[in-house]
């Protein structure tokens, strides 16, 4: 009996051989397989786990409204829908602990929407032949997914395309037979952060937090750090988060270096105690190794690294950014508390630092004490986002809520 099974799922009117070719690699280590067919027009030389019927009747449709299409764009995302919803179904009935998938641009759009179906901690490895290529949005990869180049593979097997098959096989089946899944024995805590040079007062509460009894995760808000923060908000995984540091709200909004539409919601919708503050709410994150985006070229910037620079904003979309986390936060269904440390936000923003704009950050604080919702408490602090008086007004709070039964006990 196998240990562990695999879904692998691609087009199986173009690509049986390579797919069979998975499936094999996989099967020769001891791991089991579940195939499943997302073509339209053709179909594989031997009958799949899954048939492309199948699929098209998860998403709601057909194959044949596919075919009726008369578009490959509408039928490859029918074939999306269904078997997104297909590989949820399976991995609830506990038929499968890891997915692969294979393909060219066609596959991949449809990789992404299956894999980011699945929870965090499932194993997910896409075969692509644009992985790592900028064609895919950050705000569509999933959170923990693995990725391979298809190396030579856009048609047909041959000795370079399989090593990387047999390494992705490989992958994932090590992947599944690995995993420690979350254990979820403690209460859980979702903090967002930035660089310890730029933002510490997770050094402070991570510590705190653990001897009340809690579990924190502490995720970096460079875009898919946010991106898994609101994977897991979505699904109601925390018991409370802590999110400080709201800048990829900023990406989204001037161009940087997002995390999607939804950050800074999904706490909210799935009814999760939000203690929330602009730390970094003044900064675009963008490519550093890349040319300055045009909207952002002639404004102070730091360089964080050879990756990552960041440039300032001014004080009119300062006061855009208070608005912006103001209307995110006015939906919540749970407590929100808005911490405003008015003497900075970020370690460059510091009299004498090198982003330093006293005039910016006031606009922010009288904006966001002019906009904050109704459902949110706003708590003015006289002192800077990594100084001891946020972290201790912080755990004020929190243990106020926890005392309330607003939050569990740890």
């Amino acid at each position: 009996m196998p240990d562990k099974t695999i879904l692998i799922a691609g087009t199986y009117d173009t690509k049986d051989a390579e797919l069979a070719y998975l499936a094999d690699v996989i099967r020769g280590q001891g791991g089991g397989v579940l195939t499943m067919d997302v073509s339209v027009l053709g179909d594989p030389s031997q009958p799949t786990d899954i048939s492309k019927h199948q699929v098209a009747e998860a998403g709601g449709s057909s194959i044949q409204a596919a075919i009726d299409s008369g578009d490959e764009n509408t039928a490859m995302q029918i074939m999306a829908k269904g078997s997104a919803a297909k590989a949820l179904e399976l991995y609830r009935a506990g038929s499968i602990d890891g997915v692969i998938v294979l393909g060219g641009t066609m596959g991949t759009d449809l990789a992404l929407d299956l894999c980011a179906a699945l929870p965090l901690g499932v194993p997910k490895y896409i075969v692509s032949t644009v992985s790592f290529s900028p064609l895919m949005p950050p705000e569509r990869i999933p959170a923990d997914v693995q990725m391979i180049l298809w190396a030579g593979g856009l048609y047909g097997l041959n000795s370079v395309c399989k090593a990387s098959l047999s390494q992705a096989a490989g992958a994932v089946l090590g992947a599944a037979r690995a995993v420690e899944p979350p254990k979820r024995e403690r209460p859980l805590i979702g903090m967002t952060s930035f660089g310890k040079t730029v933002l510490r007062y997770m050094v402070t509460l991570k510590p705190a937090l653990e001897d009340r009894g809690y579990e924190v995760a502490v995720f970096h808000a460079t875009g898919m750090g946010g991106r898994a923060f609101e994977s897991l908000a979505s699904e109601g995984a925390f018991a409370a988060v802590m999110d400080f540091a709201p800048q990829e709200v900023t990406n989204h909004l001037f161009g940087g270096l997002s995390a999607g539409a939804d950050r800074m919601t999904n706490a909210g919708a799935s009814g999760t105690p939000q203690l929330v503050a602009p730390g970094c709410y003044d900064l675009v994150d963008f490519v550093g190794w890349q040319e300055t985006p045009p909207q952002l070229q002639g404004r102070p910037s730091h360089a964080h690294n050879r990756l990552l620079t960041s440039a300032v904003l001014d004080a009119d979309e300062r006061r855009l950014v208070a608005r912006t986390i103001s209307d995110k936060l006015q939906g919540a269904s749970a407590p929100v508390a808005v911490l405003l440390p008015e003497q900075g936000c970020n370690e460059w923003d510091r009299p004498g630092g090198d982003l330093h704009d006293a005039e910016g950050l006031s606009a922010f604080c009288d904006e966001m004490r002019a906009a904050c919702p109704g459902n949110a408490t706003l708590h003015a602090l006289d002192c800077h986002i990594n100084d001891a008086a946020f972290a201790e007004k912080a755990l004020e709070i929190f243990d106020g809520w926890v005392a309330e039964g607003l939050i569990p006990q740890g």
